[in-house]
């Protein structure tokens, strides 16, 4: 009888706890959308911000131009962009559901490390953004730019005219990969956290370390030098925050 009881309680709490889980997903999706409904008109103003550091390398801006090749393609875009931007806006949004649903299991030291990487997240990924936009991008179309005067003909001159569609991705691209790369401190935390990784094996690896973000920034970025060694060297200073950050929690 008392364990017929424990369970009907245990099945209710379970019951409990998956209604509240879709109550949250509800709310984040419900924000989301709306987060777009109100993002769609402006998608137009975040192309031309997106395309600025292209268009400044350009000497003649009224002869250039950016082409699509498919009826639906530049509407496609459109609604990329206004999905990514709208999924940035809602992250955090979508961290403080999460926070609302687990809060109330955790101790009070747990609290306080969550409300770190609450705060941290959203900021490492936003400057990872802010860096590949206004460092990255503008040194890596230079250079993809300076292969028009390279195979410069008289006769058949080489000029970009780059594609919507894809100027779009290779930007987004750039921009998620130093995002998602940014939160290695984060990450490198959690591992120190739960016991895979401690203070000495960080400074033990560190010999390592800048060989592995140099072949992991090599597959991740485009095909220029610029893009690698920009996230390169983020990536080592952002492995030694980590160090200092972990033996300062420990």
């Amino acid at each position: 009888m008392y364990s017929e009881k424990n369970l009907n309680k245990n099945s209710g709490t379970i019951k409990f706890h998956f209604a509240e889980l879709r109550r949250r997903i509800i709310f984040c999706l419900i924000f989301f959308f709306i987060v777009f409904l109100v993002l769609y008109p402006y998608s137009s103003s975040i192309f031309n911000f997106l395309v600025q550091p292209l268009e400044f390398l350009f000497d003649n801006k009224d002869e250039r131009r950016l082409i699509y090749t498919a009826l639906p393609e530049a509407f496609i875009v459109h609604v990329k962009i206004s999905l990514f931007f709208s999924a940035w806006i809602s992250f955090p949004f979508f961290i403080y559901q999460i926070w609302l649903f687990i809060s109330p299991g955790l101790y009070k030291q747990e609290l306080s490390l969550f409300l770190f990487f609450i705060f941290s997240c959203p900021l490492l990924f936003f400057i990872g953004v802010l860096f590949s936009y206004f460092i990255v991008m503008p040194l890596a179309w230079s250079f993809f730019l300076s292969f028009e005067t390279v195979f410069f003909s008289d006769n058949l001159p080489i000029e970009l005219e780059a594609r919507v569609s894809e100027y779009f991705s290779l930007s987004l691209q750039l921009m998620f990969i130093f995002g998602v790369s940014f939160q290695l401190p984060i990450f490198i935390l959690l591992l120190c956290k739960v016991g895979y990784l401690n203070y000495k094996d960080l400074i033990k690896f560190r010999r390592y370390s800048f060989i592995i973000i140099l072949i992991i920034a090599a597959f991740l970025t485009p095909p220029d030098i610029f893009s690698q060694i920009g996230l390169s060297v983020p990536l080592y200073l952002l492995y030694e925050l980590s160090i200092v950050l972990v033996k300062r929690i420990k």
